[in-house]
């Protein structure tokens, strides 16, 4: 798979994911109750959604710019996703500790909702379980028993063992599995940002080469640093003109090495106009190493003299060439051009 399949796949992926603000909002038109953090994090997926769908067009023409801000937001988006995450999970611990604990007034930003369609109840008595005692009626007395419900206290009282109420609450085997998933998922989101920093890097090194053969100017001997390749954001070139140019500056500025710079990996390919040959140092591993070919007949030289050249042309089919008696294996050349 090609990083820009894998980019337009983690895109949509990502588009998926913001309609779930689109539906945040709209659940507000039917009299939904949200807290105020829960509001904002509905705004901010519906405008994560508008400016993904903007950029993700660009995916395909492989616009530098577009590209580059694309890989950014999704490291944004990806920060401040982990943020809104951490802050529920762990509002719905502190839910879990309060309910365990007996406290009817839960904390947190969202706690009211999520105690709401968490399904915990409050009771009013703090009792671990309750005794129903009913007393015996005589025979066709014509009444019905006499009951009575004693409740036994809880172990713990409701004001106190908050800590260990919360230490219950996040080690449960229920709770650590959905941690667990958490924690699998984010792993996954982490490895999806390297592809998007690939891609943009790609994309930008793309478009550095295709402008250099289209102008002829070397734009990585351009730059002040030798190791680094000019920016293409630059004020010099046409991509830096306004605030678009600004803003790809800013941008590349953020790990320059990185965007412009060289591979280590890539010096191996320099020297592939050679061949290897095998050498060793008394005392030292054998390896191999690179040697420049030594002049001589080219290729198709010595096809030619071995007889495996290509056939000579059939008569009048190359015109001016008229036709010389030999093997018919080996391309006769006319005298004049000798």
């Amino acid at each position: 798979m090609t990083l820009s399949t894998g980019a337009s796949l983690i895109t949509l992926s990502m588009l998926v994911n913001k309609l779930a603000g689109l539906y945040g909002i709209l659940a507000l038109f039917t009299g939904y109750h949200l807290s105020p953090f829960q509001l904002t994090m509905y705004i901010y997926s519906t405008i994560a959604l508008v400016l993904t769908a903007y950029l993700a067009q660009h995916i395909r023409k492989q616009s530098p710019l577009q590209c580059l801000a694309l890989a950014w937001f999704y490291i944004l988006d990806s920060i401040v996703n982990a943020a809104y995450t951490a802050v529920f999970a762990a509002t719905w611990f502190l839910v879990l500790a309060q309910h365990d604990a007996g406290k009817t007034d839960k904390q947190g930003p969202g706690a009211s909702t999520m105690d709401q369609v968490s399904g915990l109840t409050d009771p009013q008595l703090n009792v671990s379980r309750v005794e129903v005692v009913a007393t015996p009626q005589p025979p066709l007395a014509g009444s019905g028993q006499d009951a009575v419900a004693a409740g036994v206290p809880a172990t713990n009282a409701a004001s106190s063992g908050s800590n260990s109420a919360l230490q219950s609450a996040v080690l449960d085997s229920q709770n650590m599995n959905s941690v667990g998933v958490i924690i699998a998922m984010w792993t996954i989101r982490a490895y999806f940002c390297l592809i998007m920093l690939a891609f943009a890097r790609m994309v930008i090194r793309q478009h550095i080469a295709s402008s250099g053969s289209k102008t002829g100017i070397d734009y990585t001997a351009a730059s002040t640093n030798p190791h680094l390749a000019e920016n293409p954001f630059s004020e010099s070139r046409p991509e830096g003109k306004g605030w678009r140019g600004k803003f790809g500056r800013f941008m590349i500025s953020i790990g320059r090495s990185y965007w412009l710079g060289s591979d280590e990996d890539d010096s191996w390919m320099y020297g592939m106009g050679g061949k290897f040959r095998k050498s060793g140092v008394a005392g030292e591993d054998s390896g191999f190493m690179l040697s420049k070919i030594e002049s001589g007949p080219t290729e198709r030289e010595r096809r030619r003299r071995s007889g495996t050249g290509p056939p000579a042309p059939a008569p009048g089919v190359v015109p001016g060439v008229p036709t010389v008696e030999g093997d018919k294996m080996t391309l006769q050349i006319p005298p004049q051009n000798v």
